[in-house]
């Protein structure tokens, strides 16, 4: 059975004290491919040297995440860009919009959001989305990009059914993690209408921990609990789930 987290920040300092062994874990459990979207300028070295030293393993992506954007944010939009064309990377992400810790800097984010998108277009590269509660900013920028092929995935989805349909209907996917575990969470009956075929799975380690580890720090292991608990939704076996899902995530981001 095969695996994959496409959507993993296993560099950061989390994970300095147990990075091989996580790693090892997760692979041991069948996760065999870990996908890392950056989130500053800080953090693409050592996302770098993971990817190098995991080779086969780990994947990095770019991009600046909506909540390191502040007033003085192009000169680093400018070199985050620079280094794209510099490496491999096989995506365009952790990009888009996060209006819940701060609303400051919404144009800002916009504009990131619409220029690395283009980026993304012009290299032929799916995009990770983080869209939280900014759902109809993000569309009204998606909009603008109708017709381009653009690809990706809704990081982390949050938002309804209405949403997801959208997302989908756009030619995107939506990432499940942990949340799918959480006592009366809407994501089971969002993944049913969307269907299988339209979902990659995540952890967003450290962060979003499924249940019953909720409020400990998170790892790539932990998908083989999320790859549990849509079968359980789907009335499929694990590895089923798990088949679908990982051709899915080879797809999306020509693994």
């Amino acid at each position: 059975m095969q695996l994959a987290d496409t959507h993993t920040h296993l560099y950061l300092p989390d994970f300095d004290n147990d990075r091989d062994e996580m790693v090892s874990r997760a692979v041991k459990s069948g996760v065999c491919k870990l996908l890392m979207p950056n989130v500053d300028i800080e953090t693409v070295h050592p996302m770098l040297s993971a990817a190098i030293r995991y080779k086969d393993i780990c994947f990095p992506m770019i991009g600046l995440h909506p909540t390191s954007i502040k007033e003085d944010f192009l000169p680093q939009l400018d070199e985050i860009i620079k280094i794209a064309s510099q490496h491999k990377f096989i995506a365009v992400g952790e990009i888009g919009i996060d209006l819940y810790w701060d609303k400051t800097h919404l144009a800002e984010q916009i504009i990131a959001f619409r220029r690395q998108t283009e980026y993304a277009v012009s290299n032929g590269l799916p995009v990770v989305i983080h869209s939280r509660n900014s759902i109809n900013e993000i569309f009204s920028v998606l909009e603008e990009f109708k017709g381009s092929n653009l690809t990706g995935v809704f990081h982390a989805f949050s938002a309804d059914h209405l949403y997801a349909r959208k997302a989908v209907e756009m030619g995107f996917m939506l990432g499940i993690g942990g949340p799918v575990t959480y006592k009366n969470s809407m994501l089971g009956s969002i993944c049913k209408e969307v269907g299988l075929q339209n979902i990659v799975l995540e952890t967003d380690s450290p962060y979003l921990t499924p249940a019953p580890y909720r409020g400990k720090r998170n790892e790539s292991s932990y998908i083989c609990i999320i790859n549990r608990k849509l079968a359980e939704i789907f009335e499929m076996s694990e590895e089923e789930t798990a088949s679908i899902t990982f051709e899915n995530s080879c797809r999306l981001f020509n693994l």
